[in-house]
């Protein structure tokens, strides 16, 4: 029986199921399960499980990270990144540990180290855009 006031975000996932596919960004404080595709930002204080027919194309940035399917664009992870055997990520990682299964692909670039980066830093612009 959980204490009055004690949060319980940890028993919280949303879901995004396969069939679905969603343009803009998201932001949750909570797991997300992503099975459709996302064609936008992904950003959550909570873990995030890509699925073996999930697909994200833009920015992810959360506390874990388990990726199945395929990602395309920048991950940022406080912990954990685990890359399972038939994912596929291309772009940039920044992550404080990285796991890598056998048969998984990876192309870009990887920073595990030097100044740590937040989730909930915003988002860069493009190059060649003016603030």
């Amino acid at each position: 029986m959980a204490k009055i006031g004690e949060t319980e975000s940890t028993n919280k996932i949303n879901m995004i199921s396969v069939g679905t596919t969603i343009e803009g960004s998201i932001s949750s404080s909570e797991n997300i399960r992503f099975d459709g595709n996302l064609i936008g930002n992904l950003n959550t204080k909570g873990k995030v499980f890509i699925g073996q027919s999930g697909k994200v194309s833009g920015e992810i940035r959360c506390k874990n990270c388990e990726v199945e399917g395929v990602v395309d664009g920048k991950v940022v992870v406080e912990e954990l990144l685990s890359l399972r055997n038939m994912s596929k990520v291309y772009g940039e990682i920044k992550t404080g540990k990285l796991a890598i299964e056998p048969g998984a692909t990876f192309t870009g670039k990887c920073d595990m180290g030097g100044k740590k980066e937040s989730i909930t830093e915003p988002v860069a612009k493009p190059k060649g855009e003016q603030s």
